[in-house]
């Protein structure tokens, strides 16, 4: 009988680590009175966190949510910003055959989700302004890309003077695909073997709102 081995890989410790070794790869902008990072929660706020600590910059969260597959609601088929813009991927549409009705509930139940959550990290706090800042973008790591798509074309829409996506990991096709349309792109690791983020993480753990709301307080 054979037994397929996966490769090792290289794993952070944990997303402040992470976070710590983005802002190494990003030490150009630091003390810049024009950058801002921006953290997508819940748990790229946790590596977004260390990088503003780092660059000495203001953090905000930008809410985009991921919009789930049938049955599977992990896999991605595509995103929603936080102005409703929609990315979806188109393939695994087609491939999972999802319905027209389905999709449209879908993205309604997102979009109710993005409005809570930027009520709960928020409150009465306004957003940063973002016009002629340059904006880092931070999550803890991309699979399809979908999400960070969706923030990047929700954020253009704030005038920003360029936008920089930064994480600590993602597949080099996801990469391609945000070059496209990012200013800048910067990936710690680009590994072709990908199954999840999680896998090249030690502690993983799920982050919680309260967590969010207590990083942002601080």
């Amino acid at each position: 009988m054979m037994f397929w081995d996966r490769p090792r890989v290289d794993r952070f410790r944990d997303r402040a680590e992470a976070g710590k070794k983005l802002a190494e790869a990003l030490a150009d902008l630091k003390g810049q009175p024009d950058v801002v990072v921006l953290g997508i929660p819940r748990g790229g706020v946790v590596t977004a966190v260390e990088v503003a600590k780092a660059l000495g910059v203001p953090l905000d969260v930008t809410i985009t949510r991921k919009l789930g597959a049938p049955g599977n609601p992990e896999l991605a088929i595509g995103a929603v910003g936080s102005d409703g813009a929609v990315v979806l991927d188109d393939e695994t549409v087609q491939v999972l055959r999802v319905g027209q009705e389905y999709l449209d509930r879908e993205i309604e139940r997102q979009i109710e989700e993005v409005r809570r959550r930027a009520q709960v990290y928020r409150g009465d706090r306004p957003p940063v302004a973002l016009e002629g800042k340059r904006v880092v973008v931070v999550d803890d790591g991309l699979a399809t890309g979908a999400t960070m798509l969706a923030t990047v074309r929700a954020l253009r829409g704030r005038n920003p003077k360029e936008i920089i996506v930064a994480v600590p990991v993602a597949p080099p096709d996801a990469v391609r695909r945000l070059e496209a349309e990012a200013d800048r792109v910067i990936s710690l690791m680009t590994p072709a073997y990908f199954w999840a983020v999680g896998m090249f993480y030690e502690d993983f753990n799920q982050v919680s709102d309260e967590e969010v709301k207590a990083l942002l307080e601080e």
